[in-house]
């Protein structure tokens, strides 16, 4: 049995295939699979005969313990991929810490492991990276590669072509890491990976048209239609947030255009606009617990927030239709405050016969992002799937 990545052979097309649709939607009897994938039983057999040799796949029993709904004879035997087969390492790059997690081939979190980051030097971020490499890889042969999400443009999933928040342009970041871990290396914009991992393994599995919206430091957008991730020309995250006017007469704050959704939502501008108005620092969770407690000027730069969230859900919904709203971030706590302002917004913004928006709301740390980096590594490296 393989337990090196090395050692692992590179899956066909057609093998490539069944693995993807069991990771994804499994177990799955051969039977669906083939109905899935327009096989043949006999072509089904020849192509997941490797991937249970491999021990990619495995033979499960089927959840009731036996043949489903009274059938006679030889009972189902559904196939699963085998979730501790391979290992994963996801890492997210703030500003000052870096984020790390071990998971599983199914993107489930089994470890964790975080670092302070004292420099922006490409090179010593690198060997941060790679002693939290070596420290979430002991005891696990298994790992097959690494996956960093980072804000800001990534090209060809391996540079991080511009990061406002690391000061870095043009760092060739897969290469540095790899150097000194000797393992693959995926680096992928950090909203783009949190989508994929959403859209495969979360809240937009198995649907065709879904959306990702996060709130915290800035604002992420992702779009899934067809089940697939919608690629941008350029930033996954940079441009949206600060041209999406939400109120034109709203509030001018440092980063973003006077009553955009980055002036309005994000978690630096509420605290700019309290400071501003107080000569008080606040925190994000002392602003929203002011505003519950109903000190005017926090309450007031909550609820324009709530109003802005809402005008925002409602114009995605209205234009894409998606079947599902994702929002998270570590913004989120707004909810908690102002969810009735935006629910009354959002409808507002809504035709009246219009179906209600499917908004789910997920309080997410920024492990979260790590398992989301992990992701692109384990559609790239283990499958051969690139992300779109």
């Amino acid at each position: 049995m393989p337990t090196r990545p090395e050692d692992w052979p590179p899956l066909t097309p057609g093998e490539r295939s069944v693995a993807i649709e069991v990771l994804v939607h499994g177990p799955l009897s051969r039977s669906e699979i083939a109905r899935r994938l327009g096989l043949s039983p006999g072509s089904l057999t020849r192509l997941t005969k490797p991937l249970i040799e491999q021990r990619l796949l495995v033979e499960v029993p089927e959840a009731d313990g036996g043949p489903a709904g009274g059938r006679q004879g030889r009972p189902s035997r559904p196939l699963d991929v085998v979730a501790d087969s391979r290992y994963f390492l996801g890492f997210k790059i703030t500003q000052d810490m870096v984020y790390g997690v071990v998971t599983t081939l199914r993107s489930e979190i089994v470890a964790r492991h975080d670092r302070a980051l004292a420099t922006h030097d490409p090179a010593e971020v690198a060997g941060l990276l790679a002693g939290m490499t070596a420290e979430l890889s002991r005891g696990r042969p298994g790992v097959a590669g690494i996956g960093i999400g980072v804000g800001g443009l990534v090209e060809d999933r391996a540079v991080v072509g511009e990061s406002p928040f690391l000061g870095w342009r043009g760092v060739p970041l897969a290469a540095l890491v790899q150097e000194r871990t000797g393992l693959p290396v995926v680096v992928e914009n950090d909203t783009a990976a949190f989508v994929e991992a959403e859209t495969w393994f979360g809240a937009g599995r198995g649907l065709d048209r879904f959306v990702v919206l996060t709130i915290g430091a800035g604002i992420g957008y992702g779009l899934v239609l067809g089940g697939r991730r919608v690629p941008y020309a350029g930033d996954e995250d940079r441009g949206f947030g600060r041209h999406w006017i939400l109120d034109p007469h709203g509030p001018l704050t440092p980063d973003g255009r006077r009553g955009s959704a980055v002036s309005l939502l994000t978690i630096p501008n509420m605290r700019y606009q309290v400071r501003a108005a107080t000569g008080h620092d606040r925190t994000y969770e002392e602003i929203l617990a002011s505003a519950a407690a109903g000190e005017p000027m926090a309450a007031r730069v909550v609820t324009e927030a709530g109003r802005a969230l809402g005008t925002l859900v409602a114009q995605i919904a209205n234009f894409v239709m998606p079947q599902k709203i994702l929002l998270a971030g570590e913004g989120v706590g707004l909810m908690e405050v102002a969810g009735d302002v935006v629910a009354e917004t959002v409808r507002d913004h809504r035709h009246p016969r219009a179906a209600p928006v499917g908004l789910e709301t997920r309080v997410s740390d920024f492990h979260d992002w790590a398992r989301g980096a992990a992701v692109p590594a384990i559609q790239v490296l283990v499958l051969g799937a690139a992300p779109v």
